[in-house]
């Protein structure tokens, strides 16, 4: 069994990206191994320990940056720093080993085709859960993992990246199963072709619009040990002015964007710092897109104030009138959970407890509607939707990755948020401080991308899009379908064992 373990563990370390060796269908020894270890256990209670341990030990793979914006920004002890990794991947390992234990009994009642497309059901299942339960964080998304091969990751613009996840689950058990059925060898090939021929075709023939409105990225490389001490503000100041001046000489982009927190101060507060701003803007004669934290004041005599993640708008006049607040919060970071009860504070230090904001619409500037998506926000497929929903015809992700170091999680995070770009059709423009800066075409290719750890910007001209995907318009009732059917085959299952039971007795 400890063999299965490592076929899955080397599946997802090599299948996601990764600094050293990033090879796509690698990851397809993911789920590959976790089906083995089911088929193979001799009670479910095993199929159950061995999957948890080859899920845990896989993210803690994908997971192992997490060490460093705890212990070197954090400023928490390493005793501390080095379980976080391991905490989290035991708890998403609990997914996989629920997939490991179903398939062990599905195993004595199905095989062969209904077997691969059970465990599609349940795989596609298990992310849409993990995405959601306990605020989510979905960061192990198969299909993700092949978003540096655009052609491989089309079908997310009809079933979205987590019903692909269970499209590529049930191609991996076929293969499984390949030899011993007839029926899984047939999917096997059917889903391949499938999976190749369509995206072939749509990335070949998608129109990605009349390339109209430039863009202008600015990636400031800001040092993010100091990034939130006062004696450098003026000079990130000076940073990201000077790159964005050069940039608008060169290119007269029509809007400029700048990371999250890119200004670690609060811009409605009417300080020099603004001031300097205000002056660049119309200088300039160019919108800024810049993150900054927010307040607002809920009580004036105690002075009691919440804060604010914020994305904010400045116009060519140097007025700051749309924004957008960052609605999904990294638990633990940017707010902490039951504070109450956890005996220590935020493992990440930055501005301070924030908190979500509500009923965000998109920028408009100049007729285009810049859907906001604010760092690991481009993780949630929920949250793009309900931007495009609301008229966004070009998704904007800024990010701060300086967190991560030079690590496996710059590289996940830009195929995760790739895959908001396919889902919607749209056009995505991401921004980070450190890199991977990118521009992003509506079938997933990288159509510009910085360079990390680079003060530097990027320009590009892109267009506004209005045409909704597959996905888009059936997202709604997909889930229910697919938890649906997830839910009847298991209860089937779970009736036949017991009547079974039951006869033999």
């Amino acid at each position: 069994m400890y063999q299965l373990v490592l076929i899955a563990t080397l599946g997802a370390w090599i299948g996601f990206a990764n600094p050293l060796f990033h090879f796509p269908p690698a990851v397809l020894a993911f789920p590959l191994g976790l089906a083995w270890i089911g088929l193979r256990a001799v009670s479910g209670g095993k199929a159950f320990r061995f999957g948890w341990l080859a899920g845990t030990l896989a993210a803690t793979g994908c997971f192992y940056w997490m060490v460093i914006p705890v212990q070197i920004y954090g400023g928490l002890p390493w005793f501390i720093a080095l379980p976080c990794p391991v905490l989290l991947a035991a708890f998403i390992g609990l997914y996989f080993g629920l997939f490991a234990y179903g398939m062990h009994h599905a195993a004595k009642l199905i095989d062969g085709l209904p077997l691969c497309l059970l465990a599609g059901f349940a795989w596609a299942s298990l992310e849409m859960l993990m995405g959601s339960l306990f605020s989510g964080f979905p960061w192990m998304n198969l299909s993700s993992a092949f978003a540096a091969w655009p052609f491989a990751v089309q079908g997310a613009s009809v079933v979205g990246a987590f019903a692909l996840s269970g499209v590529f689950a049930a191609l991996a058990v076929a293969l499984l199963l390949c030899a011993t059925y007839r029926g899984a060898l047939f999917l096997a090939v059917g889903l391949g072709a499938l999976i190749v021929g369509f995206g072939f075709y749509r990335v070949s023939a998608f129109d990605v619009g009349k390339l109209d409105y430039m863009v202008t990225l600015v990636q400031g490389n800001v040092d993010q040990g100091k990034k939130w001490d006062p004696a450098y503000q003026v000079g990130t100041i000076k940073k990201y002015a000077k790159l964005t001046v050069e940039a608008v000489d060169a290119n007269h982009p029509k809007v400029v964007i700048w990371p999250e927190t890119a200004m670690p101060f609060y811009l409605q507060d009417q300080t020099p710092l603004r001031k300097a701003l205000e002056t660049l803007a119309r200088e300039t004669d160019i919108p800024i897109i810049t993150g900054s934290p927010a307040y607002h004041v809920t009580d004036m005599k105690t002075r009691a104030y919440d804060l604010y993640n914020r994305a904010w708008l400045m116009d060519s006049m140097g007025l700051t009138t749309q924004y957008y607040d960052k609605e999904h919060l990294v638990p633990f970071g940017e707010y902490m959970p039951f504070a109450k009860w956890v005996p220590f504070k935020q493992l990440v230090q930055a501005a301070g407890n924030f908190k979500p904001g509500v009923d965000n619409r998109p920028l408009k500037l100049n007729g285009v509607a810049l859907g906001m998506l604010i760092c690991y926000e481009a993780i949630f497929p929920d949250l793009a939707q309900q931007q495009v929903e609301r008229g966004a015809n070009v998704l904007v992700n800024i990010s701060n990755d300086a967190w991560f170091g030079n690590t496996s999680a710059p590289g996940q995070h830009l195929d995760l948020a790739t895959m908001r770009a396919v889902e919607q059709g749209r056009w995505l423009v991401r921004c980070t401080n450190t890199g991977i800066s990118a521009f992003i075409d509506p079938v997933g290719r990288e159509a510009a991308v910085g360079r990390q750890f680079r003060a530097e910007s990027l320009s590009m001209k892109i267009a506004a899009l209005t045409a909704n995907t597959v996905y888009h318009r059936i997202n709604g009732w997909l889930k229910m379908f697919i938890y649906g059917m997830t839910a009847a085959a298991f209860g089937f299952i779970a009736f036949a064992a017991r009547r079974n039971k039951g006869i033999t007795q």
